[in-house]
């Protein structure tokens, strides 16, 4: 027989266990051939009288004889049956029975029906009672775990075995730490001992849950747990219930950040500040990696164009990735936004774009595919793009990179991006159109700093400056590359006592002083002999000092020019940190140059010290605020400044990157920072075959002679026409050196990518000059007409007499 087996604590509640149903047996043909004493009790018939009746007229009325037979025919179609029929009680009532049968073989040929009933109440009250606990384990979307007093795992339902990925039946005897990480398994364990301990239920407490499969990916989960006992009180064990309220707790995070960007951004009139706290509430939050890039016009406090929208400025970052990663765009860096990326669609049809799932075939990788190549390798998968408008007007772009956290970007995040940047853009509007006030009154100021720097065949350069006073922009350090004759080269950096306005003006007049001394082509020593001067009445020349006017008093210069066709470097300092120079192995030295008084003490002499340095070095010059930045011993500084310069780097800006990282880290909070200017350049050589020289006889035939040499050479560099001009330029220079110079004379061709540069000298110091001749004279015209015939001329001194060069433009088929 297929008999329910039930424990004892169940018989006590299921109405059809054995102990507590009617139990009777029916022959084939449905008369009572077996009667239980619970059968009597419930219908109150004994078993004499019950014993051999037809069940139709004695337990079936008449009336309920279809519904009966309904029953039957299911029953001997199905080998079994359950459900509720009526009975006929013995004091007459009709009652409603809930009635299980199976079929009993006796022999071959016979077969009785063994039925199992109970008040139809009692029944229907069991089954949903059971309904409702097979229900919490096996349809329940809520979580549902039985552990014992040890708390290891009795049983769980499927929505637990989804979390785990096992069956249900195969969680019997495992732990918590089986599918949770150390952590979180040591949270849940201490929760449930203490509710089995004190008896005191835990209800919706939230808490991380990292599974062990996959410990990157936080859920965060609703635990209630209640304890387990039997009507004796003996304690059984403890449930507890889990529900996953991660959606739910992203969603109050997310109105928690709303509220935050509300009470963060814009606590400040300055644009890249404003740009900073927009980066800072964004990331770690809601995205990983946040960048900020606005409009060029924007930063300078311009108002952008309503219809082109040029290059975008990074203006914050923030990001975990390592700053040797080359993956985000450092702050400053300028970003060309090519039409077909998503940035450039963000921008022109002012709308956010979400990439859930990056792809290296989608249209973000067009802004850099390298950056973007490298993004994608270190696990960036999601992505968005938000565009910064305020008032009408196209700002920049908030864009929001996911890398730590795997789940993509979703609509509500992007809803939340959405409000960041349209409380952002409002507050960067409203500090552009400060800073456009603001910028007016210092336009004048910033004119008088070095922004760009020439390119120049001798050297390649890249330079920092960093005001002490970022607010302004502005402070007394420059740097300059001043281009001399013969292809030579000024390199300058300079440092005015002081910080702000006043320095600046200083700065500015002596930075036209000094240009105005290299285009004389004086020896380093003597321009800052001059600057010296300068300093000095500069100084008497000030207002009385004030608090807010302060006298500026002194400056400190090193001067450094650099010769591509000799190699020869010659350098004087006035009271200024001494250049480092790192050879092309990656020596670094500091030359011992003679240091010079600082500027504007008078009476004291400077002097020069010479280098040769090999193609390919660097010479970096900077001011003494890069060493002083850190309260730490100088030596220590330099060392470091040493280290930076050898460290690899593929460009000189990357140089100046590591320089800034090792020796300005701690600028921000150091109370005395000081303006930094530093420039760096890598000496280039030129080729032996672009400069040929003579020396002359001083003969009368030597004018001659020089223009058979030079036609001579012109035709081997493909210059014949330029043969002409440059053979009368030739006659008249030699012609002047025979008939005033001195000793020998030489004549010296220079030949770059764009000019044809030609020397004469002799041993005489006496200086040529230009003049107009009359009609009468029968001379006079010979420099008139070399200033003519060349873009550039002028006399340069030197110790052993002086030099006339001139200077002649390539065509652009000779340049080729």
């Amino acid at each position: 027989m297929d008999i329910p087996v039930t424990t004892f604590s169940e018989a006590q509640e299921d109405p059809l266990a054995v102990q507590r149903a009617a139990s009777v047996v029916l022959d084939d043909g449905g008369r009572i051939v077996g009667w239980s004493e619970r059968a009597q009790a419930l219908l109150g018939y004994p078993s004499e009288e019950a014993l051999g009746r037809s069940t139709i007229g004695f337990l079936i009325d008449p009336s309920d004889y279809h519904v009966v037979m309904e029953a039957v025919e299911a029953c001997v179609r199905d080998q079994g049956w359950f459900g509720l029929v009526p009975v006929r009680h013995r004091d007459g009532r009709r009652v409603e029975f809930g009635c299980w049968s199976r079929p009993i073989t006796k022999g071959a040929s016979s077969r009785e029906w063994f039925l199992l009933g109970a008040p139809a109440e009692e029944v229907v009250r069991w089954n949903t009672d059971r309904s409702v606990l097979e229900g919490l384990f096996r349809r329940s979307p809520i979580g549902l775990s039985v552990h014992a007093p040890d708390l290891s795992i009795l049983r769980v339902n499927r929505a637990i075995s989804r979390f785990s990925q096992m069956p249900p039946e195969q969680h019997r005897g495992l732990r918590t730490s089986d599918f949770l990480i150390q952590q979180d398994t040591d949270t849940v364990e201490r929760q449930l001992r203490e509710v089995l301990e004190t008896g005191q239920s835990s209800i919706f407490t939230e808490q991380p849950c990292r599974l062990r499969r996959d410990p990157s990916r936080e859920l965060i989960v609703s635990i209630s747990a209640f304890r387990l006992q039997d009507p004796s009180g003996r304690i059984l064990g403890v449930t507890q219930t889990v529900e996953d309220v991660t959606d739910r707790y992203r969603a109050r995070r997310r109105l928690a950040l709303l509220n935050e960007a509300g009470a963060r951004i814009g606590t400040t009139l300055d644009v890249a500040r404003t740009a900073r706290e927009l980066a800072e509430v964004a990331a770690p939050d809601l995205a990983d990696c946040v960048s900020v890039d606005l409009l060029e016009p924007v930063i300078h406090g311009e108002e952008p164009g309503r219809q082109t929208l040029g290059p975008l400025r990074r203006t914050a970052v923030r990001s975990p990735l390592p700053s040797d990663a080359d993956v985000m765009y450092p702050v400053g860096h300028t970003i060309d936004v090519p039409p077909n990326s998503v940035q450039a669609r963000c921008l022109a049809e002012r709308r956010p774009i979400l990439e859930a799932q990056l792809q290296r075939s989608s249209a973000w990788l067009d802004l850099d595919p390298e950056r973007a190549e490298r993004a994608l390798s270190l696990g960036t998968h999601s992505l968005m793009v938000v565009p910064l408008v305020a008032r009408g007007l196209v700002l920049g772009l908030l864009s929001l990179w996911r890398w730590r956290q795997l789940d993509p970007f979703e609509e509500d995040d992007l809803r939340v991006a959405e409000e960041f940047a349209s409380r952002a853009a409002v507050c960067i509007d409203n500090a552009r159109r400060y800073t456009q006030q603001y910028q007016a009154a210092l336009t004048l100021q910033h004119s008088l700093l070095p922004h760009e720097v020439p390119r120049h065949p001798a050297v390649e350069v890249a330079h920092r400056y960093l005001p002490a006073d970022a607010a302004s922009g502005v402070g007394g350090d420059w740097f300059d590359v001043i281009p001399l004759s013969g292809l030579r080269v000024a390199l300058v950096v300079g440092d005015v006592v002081g910080h702000g306005i006043h320095a600046a003006a200083t700065m500015g007049r002596l930075r036209t002083a000094v240009h105005t001394l290299a285009n004389l082509d004086l020896t380093p020593d003597e321009v800052l002999a001059h600057l010296d001067d300068l300093v000095d009445r500069l100084a008497e020349e000030q207002e009385p000092t004030s608090d807010q006017s302060p006298q500026i008093v002194g400056a400190t210069c090193l001067y450094a020019v650099y010769d591509p066709v000799s190699r020869r470097c010659a350098l004087a300092r006035a009271g200024h940190p001494p250049p480092a120079v790192v050879s092309p192995a990656g020596q670094v030295h500091l030359p011992d140059i003679p240091a010079g008084p600082p500027l504007g003490l008078g009476g004291l002499p400077f002097e020069a010290a010479e280098l040769t340095l090999p193609e390919g070095s660097l010479l970096t010059l900077y001011t003494d605020g890069l060493i002083h930045a850190r309260k730490r011993d100088v030596e220590e500084s330099l060392a470091d400044l040493c280290r930076a310069l050898t460290a690899p780097a593929r460009s000189l800006e990357e140089t100046c990157e590591v320089v800034e990282g090792a020796l300005l880290r701690d600028r921000a909070t150091d109370e005395v920072a000081d303006d930094v200017a530093l420039l760096i350049a890598r000496t280039r050589v030129l080729a032996e075959a672009n400069v040929v020289t003579w020396e002359l006889p001083v003969q009368a035939t030597a004018a001659a002679g020089a223009r058979a040499l030079t036609a001579s050479q012109l035709a081997e560099w493909g210059l014949e026409e330029m043969a002409f001009t440059t053979e009368l330029i030739v006659s008249e220079l030699v012609t002047n050196a025979y008939r005033y110079g001195g000793g020998p004379i030489t004549l010296r061709f220079i030949r770059d990518h764009h000019h044809l540069i030609c020397e004469v000298s002799d041993t005489s110091s006496t200086s040529p000059h230009l003049r107009r001749a009359r009609t009468t004279d029968e001379g006079g015209r010979g420099l008139f007409l070399v200033a003519q015939l060349t873009e550039r001329w002028g006399t340069r001194y030197t110790r052993e007499g002086k030099t006339i060069w001139t200077e002649q433009l390539l065509s652009s088929a000779s340049a080729r």
